[in-house]
């Protein structure tokens, strides 16, 4: 689904003028443009399949447990329109030796976080989905995130952080799990 700019434009100047700003002055006469235009990169994950990011070949594996942490993200908060932010880790068993590249997960993770959404849902996307295109023996996805829209209004807590985290598969055993929280934690 390709993002409608002229469809964003017109709404952002309504929203300028519904603020009793007016839309045409100096400094507020590009911006419409300018947010059609961040809205089509931030937005840029709506109506893409990510698993067509996931890049798969077959390696000699062993059931040994892969972990890539602290993957930084950026996304928009469904309920507001603020944007959260933090970062993704995710750990996996291959299944079938099959396994996929580190920047296919990193890739992944930027298809997925550029959607309106919330943290919660963001997190079974990524481990759903990498289930789906992997067939791994287990899957962890841990997100680590600060969200605008508890620091700027409501209860305006800066330094909240919001910790999510899904397992499938092996990783939903007690000890698998543990070994990979001690792996992403450190």
């Amino acid at each position: 689904m390709a993002i409608d700019r002229e469809k964003i434009r017109r709404a952002v100047r309504l929203l300028l003028e519904g603020m009793g700003e007016d839309p045409d002055r100096e400094g507020l006469a590009g911006t419409p443009d300018r947010v059609a235009r961040m809205y089509e990169d931030i937005f840029a994950g709506v109506g893409v399949e990510p698993g067509e990011k996931v890049s798969l070949f077959t390696s000699e594996n062993h059931d040994e447990m892969i972990v890539v942490k602290d993957i930084p993200f950026y996304s928009m908060c469904e309920h507001h329109l603020l944007p959260f932010y933090g970062s993704v880790s995710i750990g996996y068993i291959p299944g079938n030796n099959q396994v996929t590249g580190f920047s296919s997960l990193i890739r992944l993770v930027e298809t997925v976080s550029k959607r309106p959404q919330v943290q919660e849902q963001m997190t079974t996307d990524l481990a759903d989905t990498l289930v789906s295109r992997l067939k791994p023996l287990g899957v962890i996805v841990i997100i680590k995130a600060r969200h605008l829209c508890i620091s700027m209004q409501g209860v305006k807590k800066e330094m909240t952080e919001v910790i999510t985290s899904a397992q499938r598969g092996y990783l939903r055993k007690q000890i698998t799990r543990l070994e990979a929280f001690n792996l992403i934690n450190g």
